[in-house]
């Protein structure tokens, strides 16, 4: 097995910049699993960018303070 020197570039991602006028915040729920994921919607593109994963409630509350959101739609 091949084994890289230095080990894998991990890929970075970039902070989404939160403007109210392009972007939607949206909690995907699944029915199945309870998985909750935080992130938003493009308003234009309907295009979902996952920002975290949300284990409990003051990883939800983390979310909106960051944000500086007060709420947030939940989309099953």
């Amino acid at each position: 097995m091949f084994r890289f020197p230095f080990g894998k570039k991990k890929e970075e991602k970039a902070e989404i910049v939160y403007d109210p006028a392009l972007y939607e915040p949206v909690l995907r729920c699944s029915i199945c699993n309870g998985e909750q994921v935080a992130g938003f919607r493009n308003r234009e593109t309907k295009q979902f960018t996952e920002i975290c994963l949300i284990h409990n409630e003051a990883e939800l509350e983390n979310f909106l303070h960051r944000y500086g959101l007060s709420e947030i739609r939940k989309e099953y």
